[in-house]
């Protein structure tokens, strides 16, 4: 009899283990680093690898407004743990990555992290399957937000719009037979084809063409002595910045003076160390404000680049990853209560008039996830990039 008691004792203990195991554990992501004094994020970038040049520069941008938020206290008393792990670019690696951040570390967000392809590899697992959120990622296509996905949020303005920004800019500047140089990889023809339809928008007089490059490639002489014959009045420039930076100094090899413009990644300080004075002049479109700026909201992210992370340059790529945490920060702080999976999909589709300071103004909805369509118009003088003017919206696509 005793024996009996026993053994419906021990299963009695056992079963309710069972039930607190179950609720600490890994079955939902809202009680994970739900306390008053962490908020525990996490992120993947390149850190090593080909890409390292633009993942270890993002993160250190990241890391420099997070620390200078947890030196003031946190965000409303919490101060903020923020997980990075390296993925070397590689969606796989960057799966595995995903469930050891949600399922052993316990993060309530995905913040600020770096890659379209890597990112989307896990979608299914974190934001299906464990709905914790993915936050300001740099990266992503129309498809993540057309329509919204829930819990993906973003502020980068896609390839897209920046094409159609370009399209119009070079209209508005009298430009009528306009050339665009691009890769060949589908990503960049796909952002070269928006061109033109923009371009018309605004004057259905210009005639767009199109040049197709082989991605990477190093001589561009020959390229250059095809812009020559077809006489453009403006070229448009979707390239990698290394490759942007050699068709620049070809181009003043060669004597042509074209008028040039180009998206976001060409607008980037490795195109001006690599081409020299042969950038003089150039126009692009930026996601931010030009680092170099006087504005006070620039001037404190190059205070705190110089405190917190002395070994990186204030530049586009660590101003991207600063607005990207300062906009997390902003939204964050609008939470009573605990910082959960939950409450920061809320926050997030609540967020209205989101000013980092550094970047257009954000805002959010139910059913609107991407913060902005905005972009900066920048250009080369003396040397180094310069904003021109404010955010402005390009026209809208199709």
């Amino acid at each position: 009899m005793r024996r009996r008691t026993t053994r419906a004792l021990i299963a009695a203990l056992a079963a309710m283990l069972a039930l607190v195991a179950s609720a600490c554990g890994t079955g939902g992501p809202s009680t994970v680093g739900d306390d008053n004094k962490v908020i525990r994020i996490g992120a993947w970038y390149p850190l090593t690898g080909a890409l390292a040049s633009f993942g270890i520069p993002e993160k250190a941008g990241v890391d420099a407004y997070f620390k200078s938020v947890n030196a003031r206290g946190g965000i409303n008393g919490r101060k903020i743990e923020w997980i990075v792990k390296d993925n070397a670019f590689d969606p796989q690696q960057t799966v595995q990555i995903a469930r050891r951040l949600v399922d052993q570390d316990g993060v309530v967000a995905i913040v600020a992290t770096n890659g379209t392809a890597q990112s989307q590899a896990t979608f299914p697992f974190v934001l299906e399957q464990k709905k914790v959120p993915v936050l300001n990622t740099l990266g992503g296509d129309a498809s993540w937000y057309e329509p919204a996905r829930e819990g993906l949020f973003g502020l980068q303005t896609l390839y897209e719009d920046q094409a159609a920004a370009l399209g119009d800019w070079v209209a508005r500047d009298g430009a009528k037979k306009v050339l665009v140089v691009h890769s060949d990889p589908a990503a960049f023809v796909n952002v070269a084809k928006q061109i033109g339809p923009a371009a018309r928008k605004t004057d259905p007089s210009v005639q767009v063409k199109r040049l197709t490059v082989k991605f990477q490639t190093t001589d561009y002489s020959p390229v250059i002595s095809k812009v020559k014959a077809q006489k453009p009045d403006a070229v448009v420039l979707i390239l990698a910045a290394a490759e942007a930076a050699s068709y620049l100094k070809e181009a003043r090899l060669q004597g042509l003076s074209t008028p040039m413009y180009g998206y976001a990644p060409v607008a980037a300080q490795s195109t001006l160390t690599l081409a020299g004075k042969a950038a003089e002049g150039l126009k692009a479109v930026q996601l931010v404000k030009s680092p170099h700026d006087d504005d006070p909201a620039v001037k404190e992210f190059r205070e705190a680049m110089a405190k917190y992370e002395p070994g990186q340059p204030a530049d586009f790529i660590t101003l991207w990853g600063w607005e990207a945490a300062k906009a997390f920060v902003e939204i964050a702080k609008t939470i009573e209560g605990p910082v959960t999976a939950e409450s920061l999909t809320k926050a997030y589709q609540n967020a209205r008039h989101v000013d980092t300071g550094v970047g257009p103004v954000l805002n959010f909805s139910t059913d609107h996830h991407l913060g902005t369509r905005d972009v900066q118009k920048v250009v080369v003088r003396n040397g180094r990039w310069e904003s021109q003017g404010d955010f402005f919206t390009p026209p809208s696509r199709g």
